[in-house]
């Protein structure tokens, strides 16, 4: 997955766990940049009386570097307030929700929206936004996709917002790719370790496909995140941006009994972080998984040495005997992976792929990075992004519908190694592996707008996961 309980403390608190960002130029709005960061992972979509929420005691934190130094010059904060209509009843709605005001809302969500910027200059861009209720089912909330409508807020200047209960568009093979490593549709050439059951090549299960995520959604113009005054030439660094999502507690918490509840106290610490998919899920060691949650990327290169030498790198050849030879010379040589690191790590520079960059520097830091002078692919967009030609598309930023468990796949398996070595040849399986899922796989279609992620699966319609 791409950031789902990725690590041991976060597993723990999933109101905090930040599973998936997302940053691309907006396909309907091209001025503006869209910003999608996940959390509260893996919902079930029948989940009363106590639904699915944002934490009150979390700070959401967007954050975007725009001078390539790894921390952040941009800042967009989240706080969340919730309150009860009638403390009368265990209902979460004593009625249908045909409104966001509804009097039959009992249990309400509002937000504050806050930028601020390098140096603490901060303003308010929203204040008590309401996010609309969880998608329970046909009698609580009948028409679902107008109350999700109403929750978009307009910020002025070409800015909006919308944080609430979505569908989880990232597609992924958990139960596989977490079995030792199978891909099923690779299974047939897996060594099975000796045993004398294991499994035939199919396609792949999506394991979220039927699972609700929290977004925060943010659509604003490129100049608010960029470090230059107006759109610039796609081959200037100043075009690039980088994009992590975190989320912070107070480091005090104490159960008030007479209250009846925790309460928070003390400066802000961070648990959860988010820039590259998978990043922290497989290739950062489960010892030092923690300690990421609670870095920022100008302090990666830390971790550097298990981006340029991956785990999972050397463990293809021994799962799949004889299917990536090259891939086993090129590891037994010892060489760290640039191709790796430019592409998770600094950005692909000028003169890699014909066209295109969106390198940051020499700083080693995990981030998203986005070309913002790059225009979406609204013509033929490829769920490769730009190994499948399509430079709008990962890892130039993230849009919803990319593939990136088979990019970040086929990536480690030394695709993409001829963009730093001429003279290295992939392995054929390397263009071919894949979990064996696409968007094909949802059941629930993305949105051609804002907030662009589909309508939150209903409790009352959705079978049992």
């Amino acid at each position: 997955m791409s950031s789902h309980r990725e690590a041991p403390e976060i597993a723990k608190d999933p109101v905090a766990d930040s599973s998936d960002l997302y940053a691309f130029i907006s396909p309907d709005r091209p001025d503006t940049v869209t910003l999608i960061a996940n959390y509260v992972p893996m919902q079930t979509a029948a989940a009363g009386p106590n639904f699915f929420e944002f934490g009150e005691d979390v700070l959401y934190e967007i954050n975007v570097d725009n001078n390539g130094d790894g921390n952040p010059d941009v800042v967009y904060q989240f706080r969340f307030t919730t309150t009860l209509r009638n403390n009368r009843t265990f209902l979460y709605n004593t009625g249908p929700i045909q409104s966001l005001d509804s009097p039959n809302f009992n249990r309400r969500q509002f937000f504050t929206v806050t930028r601020v910027q390098r140096g603490g200059n901060s303003t308010v861009l929203g204040r008590d936004l309401a996010s609309p209720p969880c998608n329970i089912g046909l009698l609580s909330t009948p028409d679902y996709g107008t109350l999700a409508a109403a929750a978009v807020h307009d910020l002025g200047g070409g800015r909006r917002v919308f944080a609430g209960q979505r569908a989880d568009g990232f597609y992924v093979d958990l139960g596989a790719i977490f079995d030792l490593g199978t891909l099923r549709p690779f299974a047939n050439v897996h060594n099975h370790f000796g045993l004398a059951k294991f499994p035939s090549a199919t396609g792949g299960v999506n394991t979220t496909k039927d699972l609700n995520v929290h977004s925060i959604a943010l659509q604003v113009p490129i100049t608010d995140l960029t470090s230059g005054r107006g759109p610039v030439d796609a081959s200037r660094r100043e075009a690039v941006i980088g994009v992590w999502t975190s989320a912070s507690r107070q480091q005090v918490r104490i159960w008030d009994a007479e209250a009846g509840r925790h309460v928070s106290s003390g400066p802000f610490s961070q648990i959860s972080r988010l820039g590259n998919p998978l990043v922290n899920e497989v290739i950062v060691p489960m010892a030092k998984k923690d300690l990421w949650n609670r870095s920022i990327p100008a302090y990666d290169k830390q971790f550097a040495e298990f981006v340029t030498k991956p785990e999972l790198a050397g463990l293809l050849p021994t799962l799949y005997p004889g299917v990536f030879p090259n891939l086993d010379a090129l590891n037994k040589t010892g060489k760290p992976r640039a191709d790796l690191a430019a592409i998770l790590l600094t950005g692909l520079p000028p003169g890699v792929v014909a066209g295109f960059q969106n390198n940051t520097g020499t700083t080693q830091a995990d981030m998203l990075r986005l070309n913002t002078a790059v225009p979406p692919n609204t013509a033929k967009p490829s769920i490769l992004g730009v190994l499948g030609g399509d430079l709008a598309g990962f890892p130039n930023g993230r849009r919803v519908f990319d593939d990136v468990v088979t990019v970040e796949l086929r990536a480690i398996a030394g695709l993409t190694v001829p963009l730093v070595d001429k003279g290295f040849t992939p392995d054929k399986a390397a263009g071919q592996l894949t979990d064996g899922l696409t968007p094909d796989n949802l059941t629930v279609p993305f949105l051609n707008h804002f907030p662009y992620l589909g309508v939150p699966h209903s409790g009352f319609d959705t079978p049992a996961h």
